[in-house]
């Protein structure tokens, strides 16, 4: 196995607690410089890595393949761009960009370039997701009628962050968001059209902290939905289908073992405890049935796995721009629908 030689643009939240893992504990890439402009986070967590000061110490390095775009989301488009110019492959944290036509600017240029690039949906591989992708697939519900989804935190004062200021890209539409639509796109495809209310709940708040989006599709009810003034959070998940109802409660552990410094890909990495499981309340040929189902593990490895795959062997890559850009469509669609209190078409 060839390592990829990577660079990672930023270590605030994401570079420690998912990039920076994640990249340390896989055997197809190795991390050979970090950008932090003051800070000295990253000394000691990653061996083998050189800590730089400045982005174009990345992007003159030669030796550098791939480069993690993960920097504020308003740097994302100007930095990838950059990336790509330098002859770099990336891998951009979500959101992809602030305005879909960025979007089409950074995949235009990788075309042109003949470079990948991929976007940072790691929630793809939450354990509930795959949980939900199974239920459905199998049958279970009979025909789905009804999926609703929910991204619920209580924080009920305003940070000192980039994220709590008035600016575009910032509010948990794009932050939470961003995970949500993807998931349902993967699921539903785009939706004709959809409905949305987006506001501001805290008090002081200069940034959408709430939203409601109704995705339309032909048989299928789909609502996303995510708050930060939820202190008794209801189900992650709730289906309904023709035989019955599927609720999933709870988050996906990896995020949090991550954060205490568990080693993704270790013995029992992304399972969840019974208690954790979902339930199915089904009725097939008049027989009723109430049982729990396991969580299909998380596996967030598995984003890199095909991020290698993809540049070493070709195989086609899981986390696509163009799907990663139809987000972004969602996202703007959905403040012009709350803005203008319409319904906005896709298709």
């Amino acid at each position: 196995m060839r390592p990829i030689n990577t660079a990672i643009a930023s270590y605030g939240m994401s570079g420690i607690v998912f990039h920076g893992p994640l990249l340390e504990n896989h055997k197809g890439f190795s991390i050979s410089k970090i950008l932090e402009r003051h800070k000295h986070d990253s000394a000691g967590r990653h061996p083998g890595a050189t800590l730089v000061r400045t982005y174009d110490e990345i992007l003159k390095d030669p030796d550098i393949e791939l480069v993690v775009v993960n920097t504020p989301d308003y740097l994302h488009f100007g930095m990838a761009m950059e990336a790509l110019d330098a002859g770099k492959h990336i891998v951009v944290e979500k959101p992809f960009t602030l305005k879909s036509g960025d979007a089409d600017n950074i995949i235009a240029l990788a075309r042109d370039k003949g470079l990948m690039v991929s976007v940072f949906q790691n929630r793809r591989w939450d354990g509930d997701f795959l949980t939900v992708k199974k239920v459905i697939g199998d049958g279970s519900l009979g025909r789905l009628v009804s999926f609703e989804s929910h991204f619920d935190r209580f924080r009920n004062y305003v940070q000192e962050s980039w994220k709590e200021e008035k600016r575009l890209g910032a509010g948990t539409l794009y932050n939470l968001g961003s995970h949500m639509i993807d998931q349902a796109l993967q699921l539903f495809g785009m939706p004709e059209y959809l409905y949305a209310d987006v506001r501001a709940q805290r008090t002081g708040s200069a940034i959408d902290d709430s939203f409601d989006i109704f995705m339309h599709y032909p048989g299928v009810k789909c609502l996303v939905r995510g708050s930060y003034l939820v202190k008794e959070p209801g189900p992650r998940y709730i289906l309904h289908g023709t035989h019955g109802s599927f609720l999933k409660y709870g988050l996906d552990p990896q995020e949090q073992a991550l954060k205490e410094g568990g080693v993704p890909g270790s013995a029992n990495w992304g399972e969840e405890d019974q208690s954790a499981f979902g339930y199915l309340h089904s009725e097939f040929s008049g027989k009723d049935q109430q049982l729990q189902i396991p969580t299909v593990p998380g596996n967030y490895l598995a984003y890199y796995d095909n991020i290698y795959a993809h540049l070493r062997n070709g195989m086609p890559l899981l986390v696509t721009a163009p799907e990663a850009r139809d987000v972004i469509r969602i996202i703007e669609a959905a403040y012009e629908s709350a803005e203008q209190e319409k319904t906005v078409r896709l298709s």
